[in-house]
């Protein structure tokens, strides 16, 4: 069997252990972290050789600059094939449409008379944006990480991608055009922990340090977030990508089949689960995965990523029994093809997106359905949301309090004050009593 099944009928288990029956691909990024030590050490030390080193290093190639010219930002542009230019420019407008909706305004309290607090919602200062290469190239991220920013009014934005051989030490040209596209002149070819770095402590003549750092990317570049947040913010530790699929007897298997492929086709970690109350469904669905895995281009990833322990089919009771197995799973992407999916979403609790019905595949939110798809992965979905335009922005509050609001609450902050043993605390109270 390509994809390994369990069958949990007949069983109420907790939400612990459902998760312990669906694992997630092993990740060790304690051990990427050591493995990085030395190259963040080198870069916060380092000058722009430094960078290209690592790229001949990682990725084959030195290139002739670190960061792109403008003029090769115009340019590949200008060279940019014309129906990807139009589905570029379709997603940007249904993109920012969606992320205009997330701004925020600022909310004045009157807690008292006299005594007022201030919500302000203030965008970071800069923040470096990183865009993966590798395996695939993904001008959607760059969509995805720079619109919300824009939208946030972040006035610095700088994109970091890896070099490319084939592209002479520069990311690969649609990424580029991309960025062209949204007004972003600052753009690097740096991949890796070294990127991430780079926008941590800054490259003195190349770069300036950044507040935060966004995007996702492999295992190295993971273990650099967790190694220096604190001096970055950070969006999330993006793992492997996944897709949980909770479908009953009026899916189609080709439709469930080509969407479990769909996120395989990632890496050969990426996690594929299904979730089905239809013995008859799953059957069909496993047929389907034989025939069209090896039909695909990227079979030989899929098949790996499919065969692995994070993937599998789930074959429950009813659809109360898969809520409660996605809920526990909390998946970075989650379909419902179901008869109702209205109802079965009113019950979704975590997931870090929601697909609702057999015309809404995660593939169209990789790209076009304006919704982000820089989303918490690993489970992460129980605590944490997606990539939007609040996490680019601080929640500042402004305290304004005259007088005599201030004198009628003095006696209760002294109060706490010296029962918290903060004499100090009352008393920069009490002096303004004297």
């Amino acid at each position: 069997m390509l994809i390994r099944r369990i069958d949990l009928r007949g069983k109420g288990l907790t939400k612990a252990e459902y998760k312990s029956l669906l694992p997630r691909a092993v990740m060790d990024v304690e051990a990427a972290m050591v493995a990085i030590a030395p190259v963040l050490a080198d870069v916060k030390n380092g000058s722009e050789e430094t960078l290209k080193e690592f790229a001949l290093k990682f990725d084959g190639i030195k290139p002739e600059n670190i960061r792109v010219p403008k003029e090769l930002l115009k340019k590949a542009l200008q060279e940019l094939d014309a129906d990807v230019r139009i589905a570029l420019d379709e997603a940007i407008i249904r993109i920012k449409k969606v992320h205009s909706d997330q701004s925020r305004s600022d909310k004045t309290t009157v807690v008292v008379d006299g005594g007022i607090v201030t919500q302000k919602w203030i965008p970071v200062d800069r923040v470096g944006l990183y865009v993966p290469g590798g395996k695939a190239v993904y001008p959607s991220s760059v969509m995805m990480n720079v619109i919300p920013a824009q939208i946030a009014n972040v006035s610095s934005i700088a994109v970091a991608s890896p070099p490319q051989k084939e592209f002479n030490g520069l990311p690969h040209p649609t990424i580029l055009a991309t960025c062209e596209l949204l007004g972003i002149e600052e753009v690097y070819a740096v991949g890796g922990a070294q990127a991430v770095a780079m926008f941590a402590y800054g490259v003195k003549g190349l770069c300036e340090p950044a507040d935060m750092v966004t995007g996702p990317g492999n295992i190295y570049v993971a273990a650099a977030k967790r190694a220096l947040r604190g001096l970055i913010g950070i969006d999330s530790e993006a793992g492997p990508t996944e897709i949980a699929i909770v479908a009953d007897s009026t899916a189609r298997a080709q439709d469930v089949a080509a969407d479990l492929i769909s996120q395989a086709e990632h890496d050969t970690i990426a996690a594929a689960v299904l979730v089905s109350d239809s013995a008859e469904l799953i059957s069909q669905v496993e047929h389907q995965l034989e025939s069209r895995v090896s039909a695909t281009k990227h079979s030989d990833r899929i098949r790996t990523a499919l065969t692995g322990i994070q993937s599998c089919i789930v074959l429950v009771d009813n659809i109360d029994q898969a809520i409660d197995v996605v809920n526990a799973y909390a998946a970075e992407h989650l379909e419902l093809i179901v008869e109702d999916a209205a109802a079965v979403a009113s019950k979704i609790r975590n997931a870090g997106a929601v697909f609702l019905g057999a015309y809404s595949p995660v593939s169209l939110g990789d790209y076009s359905a304006g919704s982000n798809h820089v989303l918490p992965t690993g489970g992460c979905a129980c605590h944490s949301s997606g990539l939007s335009v609040q996490s680019f922005l601080k929640g500042v509050n402004f305290i304004s309090y005259d007088e005599s609001a201030f004198t009628a609450i003095a006696a209760n902050v002294i109060t706490l004050a010296n029962s918290e043993d903060l004499p100090a605390h009352g008393e920069a109270i009490s002096a303004r009593l004297e």
